[in-house]
């Protein structure tokens, strides 16, 4: 038996990108039950890529009771649908076996990945005052994307003059700004640079010089992106909820090692019931971008532990 509940989660403060604002974390659980053992599986549907909570519903709902991880990855197209059931489906077999999914998987065991911590976009005052406050984080990540952003660059950096800087875009910038910004984001520190330009108009970065390396994320979602994205990216931003699932995520992170890629793993803003299979891809990867949870004013029954160590994986209790 397949179940669907959409779940709201309050954040402890409004988060801001360049698309807009949200106070809460609206999310679908979906609960895999087969005998007396149920798996379970989160997912975020995302407008940016025509996803409702409705329309994720009804995909799920078509489902066969019966259906497998193998049979689902044809069955539903790469999203936040079937990245719910394939998580839940893990979490079934895990239960059901009495194995951690890292095992079932062929996975070593986990430890800890220090996450980054994301400032949502908003005046340069009250940027530097949170950057001041987490200050003590190896690694923030700024939402950018206006036309307005070095004062906010600058105003974090001042905030937090020794930490290890991510910029998200969002698809906010054109060439011409992404140009003229990007040699004074090195100077500024940042490691890192995630979607600068929008995904319809992303060619130009193969003919533009990459002072820093850039990540796809919009322009990224399973092994079938790669090969449009030789050439403009250095790094790749997975995201279950992109992917659909962790099944395909850990076949694309495969995939863009060998391609020479480097690995992001991301979240969209979600519970820790979402980031937990998620860590397992977050291994050792270049940047990890796991703090869903922190942004949370409230959060699942054995959530996730976060600490200096960075963000632990999953109890059983929680998945998997």
């Amino acid at each position: 038996m397949i179940t669907v509940t959409a779940e709201t989660f309050r954040l402890e403060q409004a988060f801001t990108i360049s698309r807009g604002s949200r106070t809460e974390a609206k999310v679908l659980t979906v609960r895999m039950t087969r005998g007396n053992v149920t798996g379970r599986g989160e997912c975020v549907p995302y407008a940016r890529y025509g996803e409702t909570l409705e329309s994720v519903t009804d995909l799920i709902a078509g489902l066969p009771a019966d259906i497998d991880r193998a049979s689902l990855q044809s069955l539903l197209p790469a999203g936040a649908a079937r990245n719910a059931v394939d998580c839940a489906l893990w979490d079934l077999e895990a239960k059901t076996t009495g194995k951690r999914v890292w095992e079932l998987a062929g996975l070593p065991n986990p430890g800890p990945e220090i996450t980054a911590f994301t400032l949502s976009l908003d005046t340069p005052e009250r940027m530097m005052a949170e950057a001041a406050k987490h200050a003590h984080r190896p690694l923030l990540k700024i939402k950018l994307g206006t036309a307005n952003d070095m004062p906010r660059l600058e105003a974090v950096r001042a905030g937090a003059p020794s930490t290890r800087i991510i910029i998200d875009a969002n698809e906010g910038w054109n060439a011409d700004v992404y140009a003229e910004l990007a040699p004074v984001l090195v100077r500024m520190g940042v490691v890192l640079v995630e979607q600068p330009l929008p995904v319809d108009a992303d060619g130009i970065l193969g003919e533009m010089a990459r002072p820093l390396p850039v990540c796809a994320d919009e322009s990224c979602h399973d092994r079938a992106s790669l090969a449009g994205l030789k050439g403009k990216y250095d790094v790749v931003n997975i995201k279950l909820d992109k992917t659909g699932g962790l099944t395909e995520a850990l076949a694309l992170k495969a995939d863009a090692l060998a391609s020479g890629f480097g690995v992001m793993v991301g979240c969209m803003v979600g519970s820790s019931l979402a980031m937990a299979p998620a860590t397992l891809v977050a291994q050792g990867v270049a940047f990890t971008d796991l703090d869903g949870p922190l942004l949370l004013a409230e959060d699942r029954d054995a959530p996730l532990v976060y600490d200096a160590a960075g963000v632990h994986p999953p109890q059983a209790t929680l998945w998997g």
